[in-house]
């Protein structure tokens, strides 16, 4: 066999692997890849969707190949390694490990770098860039923003770049509760897609979401405060904004250093033939964002999808003379919240160009066709896209234009969006994220699925932007007719067990199944699942508390240490401080331990609480020691905190104890599992100090003893009120109606369903009905179940005495390299 070495494990070299072992390529060659971050190969796309807070980093839709799927497939991964430089002569690869890799054939796809404009104060003397400075490519960019967004309220960013990723990074800011402004010096946002109108017509729609636009704004500096930190930006006319992070989304760049260094043709990339073949080489190919063809460069996916099958037949032998011949882009996304559809030319170029437009500032719709010698040579569809899938099919000429032009943007005679599916030709591309046509999709329903669940788990169709969902929703349901199935496993509580959550439950009690393990020889037709494990874990202590069996390869590393994993690999420690109070000795001790274990930062957190960060892994059961107090949960998908007012014992407008019912809230249901995380808060007046309208569960004193009871709220990525369970007559009947509500959510809401969405979902005249009327007789049931799990409770932070295994509290190093969190 020959060795194939992949150089770049982003969504380009991984397609194109993927290619190459479908077309049987995994008997031809021992593929090597090698990627410079420390994970398997993930979708870039979705990152806004983790920014925003509508996904997360361990979601399936994010991870496209998940580590385990190199060594089903064979493929060596080098993950967290970096290529350093080639020897062409010699057809070696040499990391930054030292490792050396040899190959016959050789494919670099290392995608492009965030372009950084030269700014003062931009970077640090090392070269490193300012503290509060991000880029917005990587899961590390990512996760940095999340961790500084809410690290503290009132956090004001600086977006610098008004195109696609500017704007996403903007919208995922402001869902987190950061105040966002988007500087673009261009004079229109979005210009490498939108012409003027359209560019308004988005900007108007940015700003009523409460991000502040200002084009024309060139940034040529980052002001920076006395300690080091970002103050703000300042611009060529002198003028300038605060702000406590900047994020640079400019634009990017190829990554061409690594093939530069190896003596490759570069241009603006790195050269490459009709074959994806690197300029005077025999066996060195490069594709992607770092590839330049025929002069151009491409940015989006799916030029890079047409690229990776062409070099996979190339170098699998499937079609030898296979050639790329370029790509013309169309765009269908979706930019914070707004669907935009954008083709070819953004407006007339010769006198006798036709162009047709629709613009309607007021509903945030911008249409536009330009049209010349009866071809469609571009296209803009901003706020209504329905006609986005006619409009490719015409753009690359494979359907009519209609002698009425302005019936190419309304439905009046041409397809219309309920018919389209059925008029798209086979290989229009209906994902663009992924490379998904309307044939493959067909080709999977008369393959055997019959459910858009299983044609979006084969085909990877809609796991992208998911402006595209409908679409496929349509060619299912066209494809299968009468076969048309609902998901199967939509109701299941987990994949591979054909069970829904109550199901689950009653299986597990009966068969006495106390561990992962045993569920999954009972209850898995096909075995194992790890997107499993973590929910059953849960699940199983909900069913049997302390009784359960415990399987570390079942929890996640928070989970296992019982400490929040922060982004540098050391841990969040937040000891519980029940209602917010504390007392002289307990700061002394947080002070103390802070000393004697050189914790960077000791932060108050948004649940009265105070977080001990940056403490090492292998500190931890010593610093739970020193400290003397119990766990406060902050990690975990459970029970965690009860915020509270003053109540009657300060406050002047006081009209109950809010203090002495939070205690007794968090002192009775403290840590309880949970298919996600519990927030609490208690009121003691309508003035709501305590926010309890947007919490999990919260109560809000009104008066002559009475309480009433909120659930469903929440104040974070999503906003909503919560709904008025019940007024309860004491404190001692909203503990007890706040047990019954958590028992029920621990039942039946599905794994990290927030109670934000399980109460709509529900209903809150169902839950009243259950909860507080007692309709169906359920609440005695609840009531003894509740009661076992408190009963059972134990604090997690007593494994000191007694770790679990081994490695349980063993030095871990940085996931990444980071420098130090410098003292506040």
């Amino acid at each position: 066999m020959r060795s194939l070495v992949v150089v770049g494990n982003g969504m380009a070299g991984a397609r194109t692997v993927e290619e190459i072992l479908g077309r049987g390529g995994g008997e031809q060659f021992a593929i090597t890849m090698i990627g410079d971050e420390p994970y398997g190969n993930y979708n870039r796309i979705m990152l806004s969707h983790v920014l925003a807070g509508e996904t997360s980093v361990d979601d399936d839709d994010l991870m496209l190949n998940p580590m385990a799927w190199y060594s089903e497939n064979g493929v060596t991964l080098y993950a967290g390694d970096s290529a350093e430089s080639i020897d062409r002569f010699a057809k070696t690869v040499t990391c930054a490990s030292g490792r050396v890799v040899p190959y016959d054939v050789l494919v670099i796809a290392t995608g492009s770098n965030t372009f950084f404009p030269n700014m003062d104060g931009l970077r640090e003397p090392d070269g490193h860039l300012a503290r509060g400075v991000f880029g917005f490519r990587t899961i590390a960019d990512t996760n940095g923003m999340l961790q500084m967004a809410g690290s503290r309220d009132h956090l004001k960013a600086v977006v610098i770049g008004g195109g696609l990723l500017g704007l996403e990074a903007a919208y995922g800011l402001k869902t987190q509760g950061v105040d966002v402004d988007v500087v673009h010096s261009p004079g229109h946002l979005m210009n490498q897609q939108l012409d003027e109108r359209g560019g308004r017509v988005l900007r108007n729609k940015i700003e009523s979401l409460g991000v502040g636009v200002y084009t024309g704004k060139r940034t040529t500096s980052v002001l920076r405060a006395d300690d080091g930190s970002v103050a703000g930006v300042g611009f060529t006319d002198g003028e300038s904004l605060p702000a406590d992070m900047i994020v640079v989304t400019a634009g990017i760049r190829p990554n061409v250093e690594l093939a530069r260094r190896g003596g490759l043709v570069i241009e603006r990339g790195i050269v490459v033939d009709d074959q994806m073949r690197c300029e005077d080489e025999g066996s060195i190919y490069a594709v992607g964002e770092c590839a330049q063809h025929r002069g151009d460069l491409y940015g989006l996916v799916a030029p890079l999808w047409e690229q990776a099958v062409v070099l996979a037949d190339v170098l699998s032998g499937a079609n030898p003379t296979a050639a790329y011949h370029g790509s013309r882009l169309t765009t269908k996304l979706k930019v914070a919240g707004v669907d935009v559809a954008a083709m070819g030319v953004k407006g007339p170029e010769r006198d006798d160009d036709e162009f047709v437009q629709f613009y309607e500032p007021r509903s945030g719709t911008y249409k536009s066709v330009v049209v010349r010698d009866n071809k469609l040579i571009g296209a803009m569809l901003l706020g209504d896209i329905s006609k986005a899938s006619f409009l490719t099919q015409a753009f690359d000429e494979k359907v009519p234009l209609p002698d009425e032009r302005i019936s190419m943007l309304f439905d009046m005679g041409t397809p219309s969006a309920e018919t389209g599916a059925a008029e798209l030709s086979d290989d229009v591309q209906v994902c663009n994220c992924n490379g998904v046509t309307k044939g493959a999709i067909v080709a999977c329903v008369h393959g055997g699925a019959t459910s858009v669940a299983e044609v979006c788990a084969a085909t990877r169709a809609g796991k992208g932007c998911g402006s595209c969902k409908q679409m496929v929703a349509d060619i299912v349901e066209f494809a299968a007719g009468d076969a048309l199935t609902v998901d199967a496993s939509a109701d299941w509580y987990v994949p591979a067990i054909p069970l829904t959550k109550p199901e689950l439950i009653d299986a597990i009690r009966r068969q006495d199944l106390r561990s992962v393990t045993e569920v999954f020889a009972a209850l898995a037709p096909n075995g194992e699942d790890a997107a499993a494990k973590m929910p059953l874990a849960s699940l199983l202590r909900v069913v049997w508390g302390a009784e359960w069996k415990r399987e570390p390869g079942a929890l996640f590393i928070n989970d296992r240490v019982h400490a929040n994993i922060q982004r540098d690999g050391t841990f969040s420690v937040v000891p519980q401080m029940r209602g917010g109070v504390t007392s002289p000795e307990q700061l002394r001790k947080i002070a103390d331990v802070a000393e004697k274990y050189n914790i960077p930062m000791i932060k108050a957190t948004g649940g009265q609480r105070i977080d001990l960060l940056g403490v090492k892994k292998e500190d931890l059961p010593k610093v739970w020691k020193d400290l003397g107090m119990p766990s406060g949960y902050a990690y975990g998908k459970s029970f965690r905190t009860v915020k509270t007012c003053v109540g009657t014992d300060y406050c002047r407008f006081g009209l109950g104890d809010s203090t002495a019912l939070g205690i007794a809230l968090e002192t009775r249901y403290q840590g309880l599992e949970s298919p996600a995380k519990l927030k609490l808060a208690v009121t003691g007046c309508p003035r709501n100090c305590a926010e309890s309208l947007c919490k999990d569960f919260g109560v809000v004193a009104v008066g002559d003893g009475k309480w009433e009871i909120y659930v469903g709220g929440a104040a974070g990525a999503h906003i909503r009120k919560g709904d008025l369970l019940a007024t309860a007559d004491s404190p001692e009947e909203v503990v007890r109606l706040c047990g019954l509500f958590i028992q029920h959510y621990r039942e039946q809401g599905k794994w990290l369903e927030r109670t934000y969405a399980w109460v709509p979902r529900v209903g809150i005249e169902e839950l009243r009905a259950i909860l507080v009327d007692d309709r169906d007789g359920l609440v005695a049931g609840l009531q003894e179940r509740i009661d076992e799990a408190v009963a059972g409770y134990i604090d997690p932070w007593l494994d000191r005495e007694e770790p679990k295994s081994p490695a349980q509290f063993t030095s871990a190093l940085p996931l990444l390299p980071l420098p130090m969190v410098p003292v506040r």
